[in-house]
């Protein structure tokens, strides 16, 4: 053993073949990267897993100081290949942005804008007139407002509106989402007491009039986005409790969490209120998600009544809750494109995928199988499967979309070991596990990323055994 450590390269040594290789990572990080393996070698010579001094050459030795630092040096933050088939993924960044929202980001990104600069009287302006406009055309509704999220919108509605008093919301809609996030927290968050209305499964006009007292301040509707309650079960319609409060002068609040602006049902996607029916059915102020089937950027969007959004202009809350340039510049160019509902349709990817149709989608997982058999031969066989794909984000639950699944089946290692292999691939390669395949749906894929798709696959399979 005492032989084992003299024979270990010396921390000079290894900075020396790595400065050779990354001339231009910081010193720092090589001299990091040298301790760390020399450090994991020392602990394999304790352990017995080093026993052979030929282990401790330079031509071992210095592909693992080269791995160690191209992973230190490779940012967190990376693009991942989606082959899962859930157009709006959250783990995976949700929507995937339009090239014009693209290229509206890059635009205010490099250099100055008119965030908050009037260009007809050269004054001050107001970053949330770049976008007003725009959702009040599309929507139909007097005034709008932006801030970060979803949560956020509803945070600031509920403490502009509600502080200090009640909401009426059915026990049918105490949600909880994604992170946690719960509709009663943040009632609770924004000064606002919840009154529950009706039963989990039940809930009648009746419910709401014994409910109602001198304190309520409004009534709140969630929309069920990811969830469905089947069976016995009956709510009052959305218009019709909009009638019941504003007989009563109360304000009908709704958060519509995935809003959209166009009507899925042509393409089997039901039961999904758009923005604008739900502002006709008298809905006053309407919150939803800019980044979900929108498919924008992160924002929470509010629209509804000028006097209820007006004085959510003026709660000082916004200012912690607001939206950055770039998420403006992206919002304003995806809605932009809502203005020609068939451009929308083609040009923005989260629409594009959500609205292909099953014949377009067999033959590109044909084109993608005939790639990999190619490029895997030997090392996995590939098929045709049958499959459906999911919107996800919360948004149009139990409903799938008929897709046509690539099944990779590898004979060099389970397919469980593959998917753990392509996590750390270049790019990461993320699909399904189904048994002994590993499965991409070629909906939540570009063509142009087909070949990325093959060469990932082959590097990790190649990689097995050699």
């Amino acid at each position: 053993m005492s032989s084992l450590f003299r024979s270990l390269p010396s921390v000079d040594a290894c900075l020396r073949w790595l400065e050779e290789d990354f001339a231009a990572t910081p010193h720092s990080v090589l001299l990091e990267s040298c301790r760390a393996v020399l450090d994991e070698l020392r602990e394999d010579i304790r352990s017995g897993r080093i026993t052979d001094e030929a282990a401790l050459s330079p031509e071992r030795v210095r592909p693992r100081l080269q791995a160690v630092v191209e992973k230190k040096d490779r940012p967190r933050f990376c693009r991942v290949i989606n082959g899962a088939g859930v157009v709006v993924h959250t783990n995976l960044g949700r929507s995937v942005l339009a090239r014009e929202a693209r290229e509206a980001v890059r635009i205010a990104a490099s250099g100055y804008s008119n965030l908050e600069f009037d260009l007809e009287t050269g004054e001050r302006g107001s970053r949330i007139s770049l976008v007003e406009e725009l959702l009040c055309s599309l929507t139909g509704a007097e005034a709008a407002l932006v801030v970060n999220n979803n949560a956020a919108a509803v945070l600031l509605m509920l403490d502009t509106m509600c502080k200090g008093g009640e909401v009426m919301l059915s026990r049918g809609q105490l949600v909880e989402i994604g992170g946690s996030f719960r509709i009663p927290d943040v009632m609770e968050r924004s000064g606002a007491t919840l009154r529950e209305v009706g039963t989990t499964n039940r809930t009648h006009l009746a419910d709401y009039e014994r409910a109602l007292s001198e304190n309520t301040r409004a009534v709140l509707w969630v929309h069920p986005s990811n969830y469905r309650i089947i069976g016995f079960h009956s709510s009052v319609p959305a218009n019709e409790l909009a009638d019941f409060a504003h007989a009563h002068g109360l304000p009908m609040l709704e958060d519509l969490g995935s809003g959209s602006l166009m009507d899925f049902s042509r393409w089997g996607l039901h039961d999904e209120p758009t923005v604008p029916e739900v502002l006709r059915q008298g809905t006053d102020v309407v919150t939803f998600s800019g980044d979900k089937v929108l498919g924008g950027p992160q924002a929470g969007i509010i629209v509804g009544k000028k006097e209820y959004v007006d004085r959510m202009k003026k709660n000082q809350l916004l200012r912690a809750l607001r939206c950055d340039k770039l998420t403006l510049a992206a919002l304003e160019a995806t809605l932009r494109l809502y203005r020609d509902p068939e451009t929308a349709r083609r040009a923005i990817p989260t629409v594009r995928r959500m609205s292909m149709d099953p014949e377009t989608l067999k033959v590109r997982a044909e084109s993608l199988r005939d790639m990999l058999s190619g490029a895997l031969e030997g090392r996995a066989s590939c098929s045709l499967k049958e499959d459906f794909s999911r919107v996800g984000g919360g948004s149009f639950p139990e409903q799938g979309m008929p897709t046509t699944l690539v099944c990779v089946h590898p004979s060099v290692c389970s397919a469980r070991q593959l998917k753990m292999r392509l996590l750390s691939t270049n790019p990461p390669l993320v699909g399904r596990l189904d048994g002994s395949s590993f499965e991409l749906d070629p909906r939540t894929m570009d063509d142009d990323e087909f070949p990325d798709v093959a060469r990932v696959l082959k590097d990790a399979l190649d990689g097995i055994g050699s």
